[in-house]
């Protein structure tokens, strides 16, 4: 089959790798209809994940068709098309048994804090990911869903991780009713992430990035104020401006490891992995949010410490609720709000480029060229 392989940082290629098989009874072989790449693909894109080895190919959402099942899959038949969330879990440990599907304690024996994740390094269990023709996808019976027909295929695609990030950040995120939530970060997983603390009960929700069109892109689909932290003195004094001076009732860290840092910061996380990245959105977040409000951390971080100001949301009262999303957990509710008409995940796709092309793909949306905001992956 084709599939992206990583070569080193900020180098992915094309190669001819050998076809997925059945390795377990429990597995599916996947043909790969639609992938995408995520903001957090970035990071290891970048070289700051650790363990990020030559030849992985990444990718944590697809959809596509089943090609093949093992002896004990009893959900999925041939045929079925399917999406699949990000992570990997067993169904049953006792992470699972509590829908804390992305602890899972029984998919990767390479940590003790996160589970499995597709294409996503081997400090994740080492699973090649989606960017590519076919993918076998683990514990088949506990992950896939049958995407329903009336679903839009790109709003599945969606719903693997992006969208059900951004909703678990607004979850997490404590929003009471006529709550003021800011999100920094207007990527992907910061717009749904906008959209859905309105159905949460949100009184106002202001939208923080730097580049104007994705600023636009939070206006126009999540229908939120917003800030370019670029054309103010101090984006955290300019937060409090927009609060009466107390605070966001809730921030919501949409960025995570690849926030606009200084050179030392990016030197020891990009070249010497002495960092889980530039904590300068989450330090924003401590800063902005009002004393006894609520932090919640949807950006991906590396398992190294970054400097985080504990100390100032320790003495301010601040709860920080993180997580990586349990993303199936929040898909029937999802899907109620897209049958509805609430919410139309697609509308964020800018891009859709041939797996062929997917050097330039990968350098379009890291450089942020061509306005781009979500890009889909087309084997």
């Amino acid at each position: 089959m084709r599939a992206m392989t990583y070569r080193g940082p900020y180098r992915v290629r094309v190669e001819d790798k050998p076809d997925p098989r059945i390795e377990h009874p429990n597995d599916a072989v996947i043909r790969v209809e639609r992938a995408a790449i995520c903001g957090s693909d970035l990071h290891l894109y970048h070289g700051m994940m650790p363990d990020t080895r030559v030849g992985h190919t990444f990718g944590h959402e697809f959809i596509g068709v089943v090609e093949q099942v093992g002896s004990s899959v009893e959900t999925l038949s041939v045929g079925d098309r399917v999406m699949v969330p990000f992570h990997i879990s067993c169904g049953t440990c006792w992470f699972c048994a509590r829908g804390l599907f992305t602890n899972c304690h029984n998919v990767n024996p390479n940590a003790t804090a996160v589970g499995g994740i597709f294409g996503y390094s081997h400090t994740t269990g080492g699973y090649d990911g989606g960017q590519a023709e076919r993918v076998r996808v683990p514990f088949a019976d506990v992950g896939p869903q049958v995407i329903p027909d009336w679903l839009d295929a790109e709003d599945a695609l969606m719903m693997t991780d992006a969208l059900g990030t951004g909703y678990f950040g607004a979850q997490l995120a404590s929003i009471r009713e006529g709550d003021t939530v800011v999100v920094l970060g207007a990527g992907p997983v910061g717009l749904y992430a906008a959209k859905s603390a309105w159905f949460m009960g949100a009184g106002r929700v202001i939208v923080v990035d730097q580049l104007e069109y994705r600023l636009a892109k939070a206006r126009e689909f999540a229908h939120a104020e917003t800030i370019n932290f670029a054309e103010v003195d101090d984006i955290v004094v300019e937060m409090k401006k927009q609060t009466d001076f107390l605070g966001a009732d809730s921030v919501i860290d949409a960025v995570g490891a690849e926030a606009d840092g200084n050179y030392l910061q990016h030197v020891t996380s990009a070249k010497l992995k002495l960092q889980g990245g530039s904590p300068i959105a989450l330090n924003w977040a401590i800063d902005g949010v009002r004393k006894g409000g609520t932090v919640s951390v949807m950006g991906a971080y590396g398992p190294i410490p970054s400097a985080v100001k504990f100390g100032d949301a320790l003495n301010k009262g601040v709860t920080i609720h993180m997580n990586q999303a349990p993303v199936k957990r929040q898909w029937p509710r999802l899907l109620e709000h897209i049958q509805a008409g609430h919410l139309k995940p697609s509308e964020i796709i800018t891009h859709r480029i041939p797996l062929e092309h997917i050097d330039e793909a990968y350098h379009l949306f890291s450089a942020k060229l061509d306005g781009c905001i979500k890009t889909v992956i087309v084997p």
